[in-house]
């Protein structure tokens, strides 16, 4: 069950919250939401949300990848990993725009360790 959604953003919280989504693709997937949740914890609930759904998603996607190292040996573990890559690439953009619109985008295949 997804933890329930804080009050809407204020302008300034969306550039967080974006930046959160869109760290991926810029290339620090855990250093920037980890960051923003350190820095932004306190003032703002909503982007604190995001920042832990995005670490989420990046630790989730972390453990899959693992779990298709051994499976490398099968020829079947490339296109896992191939598809992950696409999957997260995709879901990062539209993280970014549902986000830009006010909205909180859930992460597919996400496992919830950081609430």
């Amino acid at each position: 069950m997804p933890p329930p959604l804080p009050s809407p953003a204020q302008n300034h919280d969306k550039v967080w919250i974006i930046l959160c989504h869109l760290s991926s693709i810029i290339g620090f997937p855990f250093l920037i939401p980890f960051i923003i949740l350190l820095v932004k914890a306190q003032d703002s609930p909503l982007v604190a949300a995001h920042a832990k759904e995005v670490l989420n998603f990046h630790i989730s996607l972390v453990l899959y990848f693992i779990c298709a190292i051994p499976l490398v040996f099968l020829l079947i573990g490339i296109p896992i990993m191939i598809g992950l890559y696409i999957m997260a690439f995709i879901c990062a953009i539209i993280a970014a725009i549902k986000a830009s619109e006010g909205g909180f985008y859930y992460y597919p295949l996400t496992i919830r360790l950081i609430t």
